[in-house]
């Protein structure tokens, strides 16, 4: 039989409403069981069709985005024009050009490859260098995996100049207000060179208070105010870019943007713990950073052989920054990339060591010591886990009946689903969306619990709009009786609201779910 389009669908499920007046809850009710058919009604017809319907879903925020790896490749390309950089055309990266500001023998100016498109072989060296970027065309060879592929992309496409750092985040931001998202966390690395010097020269001590004084002694400090000037120097360029705080104001400067600190792994520990140190001060002094995260592929060989120290490291610095966030890159591993002993461990002490408040990824959960007392004990503490299905396709190979995702949600433990890198994986958001839903038919009201708790467990200052950690039913006293995300809520509710930004990005979330909801 014929297919019938969304519009038809839509109609034959959605059938008059009762006439008599509802409450505002048996209203909301009504709003987001037509919803929950409407989905129906798409998933039956495909993934083209849920993407038409979820792209304008209001999805709260993306927790788990790294800034460089957000970026897609055409834009890194523009930036190495405007740059001066050159091509290496034989591996395929940029590099920067000799003294002279010209390219060497097999190299060629990116701004002139972009100026000669017109030829075949300008197009053929810009394909090539979108597919060397990115995730795009790929396909696994002998010795040469999507992980190797995934993790190579950011060599490649480094040396741009940092004066592009705010068209990047007008470009994620503006990404995110097409899809109806509302807040970032933009992982990022601010410049630690010092710091790393620092460490090399003073090498690891096991004693970590000492070793904390003999870098703060150094001058370990002194990058602090270097890392806040050029995150509020991007977020203004960004502003600029587009027109926020004016009557021209785009569409991305309703997004909200912050940053995650982040720290590089697979690195010798005495770096590791500097740059953490750093971290911590930068984030505890800075309020564009709200928290810091571990990053780097979890199975390099210091992610590994150190992995407790490191936990460690974050348990002691954590006792001294309280009020410093952690969320962790952690089970990000699968049987074959390690050995077995490997899966075991790294999800329980990144939640039970090192204190981290959600966690990025956490694919090996069923391969940890006693599994579903974790999960109860994630569940229990809420845990959350930053769910991203096409990275941990293309980079594990864990797809479909394979993921975790069923289990988490089965144990009542927190999750968001997030992009990681969707300018390499060459996706969105709404793309994760659609995956979860044409993987796992999960139900409206899962998708939308999914995005409450992206702000639930967003690391906004501020109480929750809602009673109840993780309970999504009744909001605090000063914004009950009156209808959720009202464009008029009560004096009590706007002090509120006016007191703490994460109800405050929570109420309009809700005010997006109305209006959404009210289409159906």
């Amino acid at each position: 039989m014929r297919r019938l389009d969304f519009s038809l669908f839509v109609a034959i499920f959605l059938v008059a409403a009762p006439a008599r007046a509802a409450s505002p809850g048996a209203a909301a009710d009504l709003h987001t069981l037509r919803t929950e058919r409407a989905l129906d009604a798409a998933r039956k017809q495909g993934p083209p069709a849920l993407r038409a319907f979820l792209v304008r879903m209001p999805k709260g925020a993306d927790l788990h985005v790294h800034l460089s790896g957000a970026v897609y490749a055409e834009s890194f390309l523009r930036a190495a024009g405007e740059d001066g950089l050159c091509i290496d055309t034989a591996a395929l990266r940029f590099v920067p050009p000799q003294l002279d500001k010209h390219c060497a023998a097999g190299q060629v100016a990116a701004a002139q490859m972009l100026a000669t498109m017109q030829q075949p072989a300008s197009q053929t060296l810009y394909d090539s260098l979108i597919d060397s970027f990115s995730m795009r065309s790929f396909v696994p060879s002998s010795g040469w995996s999507g992980h190797d592929q995934f993790f190579a992309t950011f060599s490649r496409f480094s040396g741009t100049s940092k004066t592009h750092v705010g068209e990047w985040i007008d470009e994620v931001a503006t990404r995110a207000a097409a899809q109806n998202e509302q807040y970032l966390e933009l992982m990022d690395t601010p410049a630690f060179g010092h710091a790393a010097k620092l460490a090399a020269q003073i090498g690891w001590d096991a004693d970590l208070p000492a070793l904390r004084q003999r870098l703060i002694d150094g001058g370990l400090f002194q990058e602090v105010d270097s890392a806040r000037a050029a995150a509020v120097a991007a977020l203004k360029s960004r502003d600029q870019i587009e027109d926020c705080h004016t009557d021209r104001a785009k569409a991305g400067c309703a997004v909200t943007v912050r940053f995650l600190y982040q720290i590089l792994r697979n690195a010798p520990p005495e770096q590791v713990f500097a740059q953490t140190l750093l971290g911590f001060e930068t984030v505890s002094r800075s309020p564009e950073f709200v928290g810091i995260n571990f990053v780097q592929p979890e199975d390099a060989y210091f992610s590994m052989r150190d992995y407790t120290r490191q936990m460690r490291m974050l348990d002691y610095l954590h006792r001294l920054y309280l009020q410093v966030h952690i969320s962790l890159h952690a089970g990000e591993l699968a049987l074959g990339l390690v050995p077995p002993d490997g899966l075991r461990f790294h999800i329980r002490q990144a939640v039970e060591i090192a204190h981290a408040e959600r966690i990025g990824h956490g694919v090996d959960i069923m391969d940890e010591d006693n599994a579903e007392a974790l999960l109860k004990e994630m569940a229990a503490r809420h845990i959350l886990v930053e769910i991203n299905l096409t990275s941990n396709d293309v980079i594990l190979g864990i797809r479909g009946r394979n993921h975790p995702l069923p289990d988490y949600l089965r144990a009542g433990v927190p999750v968001a689903l997030s992009t990681d890198d969707e300018g390499v994986s060459r996706i969105d958001l709404t793309h994760e969306y659609v995956r979860a839903e044409d993987e796992f038919s999960l139900s409206y009201t899962q998708l939308k619990d999914m995005a409450r708790a992206s702000l639930e467990h967003a690391f906004l200052p501020g109480s929750s709009l809602w009673s109840r950690q993780d309970h999504y039913t009744t909001p605090v006293a000063a914004c009950a009786r009156q209808p959720l995300g009202g464009d008029k809520p009560t004096t009590a509710c706007r002090s509120f609201l006016n007191a703490n930004p994460r109800a405050a990005q929570q109420w309009d979330l809700e005010h997006r779910f109305q209006v959404f909801e009210a289409q159906w």
